[in-house]
């Protein structure tokens, strides 16, 4: 049975005239009453059992061909003589039916019962917004007790109790415990039909009923054949029970009796019987081997059940009463039809009694009060598993809850702010276990150089309005840069407009510059009509024969990228145009060069250069082959980043670059500090954070701060970066793509939709594995490990994002498996008794 339902035990046993009742459930709670046992009842029984099989032995149900009509009941029941009036035993079945009932439920209402019925009752109540159903395991002695319609036991409409209670059968006496199932590498289920012997019967519509699972299982039929003698069935029979490759379901359609010693008899030939301690054995091996339900389509099976269950099988279905041919033709035909709609046996059973109850009581009077289902307590429900694709996944659907949680987190997953602010704060808890865990990168001289024109360095060059910035400012920064021999200078401005006079002396700074064969890149960007906009024609400060632009916008959180292998043949990324231009010049032993007299484009030189190397070099090789992926380009139609790499702001900002201001540079308070590096590093020429910077008024070329960089800030104070400033600017961004591209340190998110969506599947599963756990113990253990696993994972993906430049988000996808998992939990808390 399911390990989460509510389950209660009852035991009911007979002393001579009195009834103990022992309920049980929970962990040991228990009430006790007794009642007398009404010897009306006996007689009610016994009066409706007459007429009931007086009413079919003599009723003409010709649906389907009667070989005997003398003897149409699956039993070999005693000849009862011979009737000479004519008697409506339809009517007589039903009033027989009703007076049974009505005192069987009188009974059962006695005032000393109340406790007892109150205790389900209340369960049930609980449970049915939980669509939840309580199970009840009974047990009666003697066996007369249990021949008594337990199931038709209404419990709890005295107490308005709107949820299921469903009543399963259990033996006083169960020696074996139960196996659960191995798995075994097979698609179908496996089902092992056994005909007995047909006399005065149709199998047929058995056959066809049975062969109609066919789509979801394996099936193999046996029986006997004429001219086959009683050991050579029995031995065939046996052999096919105990298969080493296992059954799942064991069906008998035939004649079968009880048996007060030997557990009950099936015939399986004419006047030749199997009892079932001689197939015991046998049914031993099959269990062992994953037989899990078996069904005896047949008579009186109340001695068949209980001993099957006894030997550990873990659900056996039969009818207690000897039923007719045709009534045990249509329970098995619906039976199986519940059964091929993946429903468990019990719900099978159960909805095959009500087609017999509300659509055929007319036809088949009393047949519905017929069949019973027996359980080992410890057993898992039987049903049959999906074999397609759809089928197999529909466990893993979400229920409403878990939609409604599943939408919403994914939702939140696509808000570019929601997303912004858990790439924050998840880049900021990676710097924490960064630096707790001792894996920051070793000091060594950061790839960049940052000279940053911030406030001091525009007052003390008495600059009364830094928008556009001086040129003749920018020249002095120029020269100082050429005097130190820098190889490689961005200029993250974009020199479009004139200044007339200035303009001509940072022409000359710049000229004078190339002819020491220093690189130039200038700041570009992009009109209306996508054109590149950078240094004016008109300025005169640079040509694309000797210097280069790059495009400077971008989520200052992710390294800009070429769109695709060809965009830089127009336009590259100032920050990737940078890293070719000096990995070309480190690596090459024959560079091209900027020259002053050149008429061929120098980009195009350079990414000629960049191709040639590419073949030998793999940095060059790698830095070459950098683009935005399909899925990156793709998911921008939906305002989307997936897979863009990001700026892991993880990495103390002084490995990444040193920074200066223009001031110091120049010299403007005392000596310009020692640069020991500048000739390998990437200068970049920005604004420092000063109020006026960015292209319009309202960009502004400064952002708040990283909470990774605050954490950084306030743990470094070394002397060759200063005081942290208080924002992040763009050229900042630059430095830390420029670093990243020359080590290879691409840092890739996965999507917060696709690991919610993959939390989703977990969760179910976890969900599902809970539900499996037979065992309370087992139970909470698995608690805590589900519970668990999102911390497990955090600290996982926090190692992963350092060892293999993954990020796997953390929040979003952690407080789903977490809502899936508590609505389970919460959902068993309400359920249990």
């Amino acid at each position: 049975m399911s390990s989460h339902a509510p389950t209660f035990r009852l035991k009911v046993q007979q002393v001579e005239q009195t009834c103990l009742f022992e309920l049980s459930w929970g962990r040991g709670q228990q009430l006790t009453a007794s009642l007398p046992y009404p010897p009306g009842l006996t007689v009610l029984f016994q009066e409706w059992q007459r007429v009931y099989l007086t009413f079919y032995k003599t009723a003409s149900l010709t649906l389907t061909p009667i070989l005997r009509p003398d003897s149409p009941l699956r039993g070999r029941a005693a000849e009862s003589g011979s009737l000479t009036s004519v008697v409506d035993w339809h009517a007589r079945v039903v009033e027989a039916e009703a007076k049974l009932l009505y005192e069987f439920h009188r009974w059962l209402r006695s005032g000393e019962l109340y406790e007892i019925r109150a205790r389900i009752a209340q369960t049930s109540r609980t449970t049915a917004e939980q669509h939840q159903a309580v199970n009840l395991f009974l047990t009666c002695t003697p066996l007369d007790l249990a021949r008594l319609p337990w199931e038709a036991w209404e419990i709890g409409t005295e107490f308005a109790a709107t949820g299921m209670i469903r009543i399963v059968r259990t033996p006083a006496n169960i020696r074996a415990e139960t196996v659960t199932p191995r798995r075994r590498n097979r698609s179908k289920a496996r089902i092992l039909a056994i005909m007995g012997d047909d006399s005065g019967l149709n199998f047929q519509t058995d056959r066809d009923a049975v062969r109609s699972l066919s789509r979801l299982a394996d099936v193999r039929f046996v029986g006997w054949q004429a001219g086959q003698s009683s050991v050579e069935l029995k031995t065939q029979i046996g052999q096919a029970i105990a298969d080493p490759e296992g059954w799942d379901i064991l069906f008998f359609a035939g004649h079968s009796n009880e048996t007060q010693i030997t557990g009950g008899e099936l015939a399986i030939a004419p006047n030749v019987s199997m009892t079932i301690c001689e197939i015991a054995p046998y049914l031993t091996r099959a269990k062992e081997q994953g037989l899990q339900f078996a069904i005896f389509n047949s008579c009186s099976g109340l001695n068949i059940a209980e001993s099957l269950i006894d030997l550990g099988l873990s659900q056996v279905a039969v009818m207690r009463e000897p039923i007719h041919n045709r009534v045990a033709q249509e329970f098995l035909v619906r039976f199986l039809q519940n059964l091929a709609e993946y429903k468990d046996v019990q719900e099978s059973l159960l909805a095959a009694c009500q087609v017999l109850k509300l659509e055929k009581n007319l036809t088949y009077p009393s047949a519905y009060l017929i069949p019973s289902l027996f359980c080992h307590p410890d057993a898992t429900l039987f049903q049959i598993q999906p074999v397609g694709w759809r089928q197999r996944i529909q466990p893993f659907l979400p229920n409403r809850l878990e939609a409604i949680a599943l939408v919403g987190v994914s939702v939140l997953s696509l808000l570019n702010p929601v997303q912004d602010w858990l790439l924050n704060q998840r880049v900021y808890a990676q710097s924490m276990y960064r630096a707790a865990t001792g894996q920051v990168p070793p000091v060594a001289p950061p790839p960049v150089l940052l000279v940053q024109i911030d406030d001091k360095s525009i007052r003390l060059s008495g600059i009364s309005n830094p928008n556009p910035i001086d040129r003749t400012y920018l020249a002095a920064l120029v020269d100082r840069l050429a005097a130190l021999d820098a190889q490689v200078v961005g200029v993250d401005y974009v020199l479009d407009r004139q200044q007339p006079g200035n303009d001509q002396v940072l022409a000359e700074s710049v000229r004078s510059a190339v002819n020491q064969q220093m690189w130039f890149v200038f700041g570009a960007t992009r009109d209306s009509n996508g054109q590149p906009v950078s240094v004016g024609e008109g300025t005169g400060i640079a040509d694309l024969t000797w210097s280069m632009q790059g495009f400077i916008h971008g989520i200052p959180t992710y390294v800009r990228l070429p769109r695709t292998h060809s965009e830089c043949d127009s336009l590259c990324p100032f920050a990737y145009l940078l890293s070719l231009t000096t990995t070309v010049n480190q690596v090459s032993p024959d560079p091209p060069q900027p020259a002053l007299a050149s008429t061929t484009d120098l980009q195009r030189q350079l990414l000629e250069s960049v191709d040639r190397l590419s073949v030998t070099d793999p940095q060059v090789a790698h830095l070459r082959q950098l683009h935005l992926s399909p899925i990156r380009r793709w998911s921008g139609q939906f305002k989307q980043l997936w897979l863009h790499p990001i700026i892991d702001f993880s990495i103390p900002p002084d490995r990444a670059y040193d920074r200066i201001p223009a001031w110091q540079l120049l010299g403007q308070e005392g000596a310009t500090p020692p640069l020991p590096h500048l000739s390998r590093q990437v200068v970049i020429i920005a604004a420092g954070g000063y109020d006026e910077s960015g292209i319009k008024s309202d960009q502004a070329d400064y952002f708040p701060l990283p909470a990774a960089m605050g954490f950084w800030r306030d743990r470094l104070h070394s002397s060759s970066t200063g005081d942290f400033p208080t924002s992040f600017t763009g050229a900042e961004a630059h430095a830390y793509m420029i670093h990243h591209l020359l080590s290879n340190r691409l840092v890739v998110p996965v999507p917060d939709l696709w690991m919610v969506l993959l939390a989703a599947i977990a969760g179910k599963g976890a969900v599902l594995g809970l539900r499996s756990s037979s065992q309370q113990k087992r139970f909470r253990s698995a608690q805590w490990v589900v519970i668990t696993l999102p911390i497990w994972y955090g600290f996982i993906g926090l190692q992963l994002y350092l060892s293999v430049a993954v990020l796997l988000p953390w929040l979003l996808p952690s407080s789903l498996f977490w809502v899936y998992v508590l609505l389970s939990l919460r959902k068993n808390h309400y359920a249990s008794p």
